[in-house]
């Protein structure tokens, strides 16, 4: 009979992460193959699970189409105890005490180093995600992550948009929008130390075609009195073309896997209004164009032809 360990495996969430977001999958997505909830999924990525059921896992690497190798987290190849060490000649006997004797230096120069140090500034880590493609005058969804290596007291998040663009709305509410400048603060106080901001721009009409614009933005916070700030790296291009954001592969089509990645959004984003409605449409018709003069997207079905 098998045991209860050889049942479970550890699986690295990183890679598992990395794989998916490479493959352009979505959590629900990889939630429905597996058959559990994307708030699991969110766990396993997030390393918040130190092992899973060896069946889970497997399905998992079927989701994302890689082998389960893939996915497991790599063990040390140096497994050596101290009893098989200390057993044998003087030699390995030495070689045990001065095992010893460096653990209890490491243990005190680590104890020293905390008390004569100043106290370390958390590691921030933020990204935006940008879709491919944004409409002159339409309106497209951004996402923000943040993540925290403790817990923080506060912290600011500012983004600076093209000139002309205009922020519509956001989940959470900005603390203050700067409309000359274009740009938004956001203001957390005791904030989670892993959550998404979601914000809604309207597009300038001045922009050319086939033009790519940037976001930029930090995230600041002030740990133990000191200064802590990060630049927010950015995913996708956000190139100026006639194309709605949710289509991300630009062939004028909303396909399944693009309205799932809307839904999982949608689910998240609280009361943002994605006019889930007319990207349903959309889906639905196949097909759709871009309407310039009522800066709206209309459906249709023969739109590749």
């Amino acid at each position: 009979m098998e045991s209860l360990q050889s049942q479970s495996v550890a699986i690295d969430g990183l890679s598992v992460r990395k794989i998916r977001e490479e493959k352009r999958l979505t959590q629900l997505y990889v939630a429905k193959v597996v058959g559990v909830t994307t708030d699991t999924v969110s766990r396993w990525e997030n390393n918040r699970y130190p092992t899973i059921r060896r069946d889970n896992a497997l399905k998992l690497a079927e989701s994302l189409e890689v082998e389960l190798e893939e996915i497991l987290k790599k063990e040390s190849s140096l497994d050596v105890s101290l009893d098989d060490i200390s057993s044998g000649t003087t030699v390995k006997k030495n070689l045990v005490y001065l095992l010893v004797l460096g653990t209890v230096v490491l243990a005190v120069s680590l104890f020293l180093l905390q008390q004569y140090s100043s106290p370390a500034v958390p590691v921030l880590q933020a990204r935006r995600i940008v879709p491919e493609y944004a409409a002159p005058g339409s309106r497209i969804l951004i996402q923000v992550q943040i993540v925290s290596e403790k817990p923080l007291k506060g912290m600011i998040l500012k983004e600076k948009f093209p000139a002309g663009w205009r922020l519509i709305e956001s989940e959470p509410v900005a603390s203050s929008v700067e409309t000359r400048a274009a740009g938004a603060r956001w203001i957390f106080r005791s904030p989670a130390q892993a959550f998404n901001v979601y914000y809604l721009l309207e597009v300038a009409l001045e922009n050319p075609a086939d033009t790519e614009l940037k976001i930029v933005g930090e995230v600041i916070a002030n740990p133990d009195g000191q200064h802590s700030a990060v630049a927010l790296e950015t995913t996708g291009r956000l190139q100026v073309k006639p194309l709605h954001w949710a289509d991300s592969n630009g062939n004028r089509i909303i396909d399944d896997l693009e309205i799932l990645a809307v839904s999982e959004i949608t689910e998240k984003s609280g009361d943002l209004n994605l006019e889930w409605d007319l990207i349903e449409q959309l889906w639905e018709a196949g097909g759709y164009q871009w309407q310039p003069e009522k800066k709206t997207f209309l459906p249709f079905p023969g739109a590749l032809e």
